[in-house]
């Protein structure tokens, strides 16, 4: 299983979403202001290989990936359940869900929420990611 669950009750910097896919985990986030296809835009290794993204090059791995929408292919559902299998990826934030990334975070069991203000998170910020209430909580910027 790709999350853990964290214990904290801490309040402030709160960003309240939607449930897509249970779990908590901790950690540092990654930013993606475009839409994104896992198919051919993220490497089995978890690299940005899009040579259109702002991102190219860097690396998803232990992070919670923020990006708007998702885009592309229905194998990018596989692609998204291989990078949990091989603990690359730790969560998922997106401003709105689509079908391909949400199957692949459910089936990864990747905790995921959406409705999200994402201008609100910044590169590097230590969130909680908790898919079971649909909640995001800012720690550190």
């Amino acid at each position: 299983m790709c999350n853990s669950n964290i214990d904290n009750t801490n309040t402030n910097n709160i960003l309240k979403g939607r449930t897509i896919s249970k779990g908590e985990v901790i950690g540092e986030v990654i930013i993606s202001t475009e839409p994104i296809s896992f198919l051919g835009g993220v490497s089995e290794e978890g690299i940005i290989i899009d040579k259109d993204n702002k991102l190219y090059g860097k690396s998803i791995k232990d992070k919670i990936f923020v990006f708007p929408t998702g885009k592309g292919s229905t194998v990018g559902s596989y692609v998204i359940y291989g990078l949990c299998k091989n603990n690359l990826l730790k969560g998922i934030i997106n401003k709105e869900s689509e079908t391909i990334v949400a199957t692949g975070a459910i089936l990864g069991k990747i905790p995921m929420v959406d409705k999200i203000d994402i201008s609100k998170l910044k590169n590097g910020d230590k969130i909680i990611l908790n898919g079971n209430k649909g909640i995001v909580e800012i720690l550190e910027k």
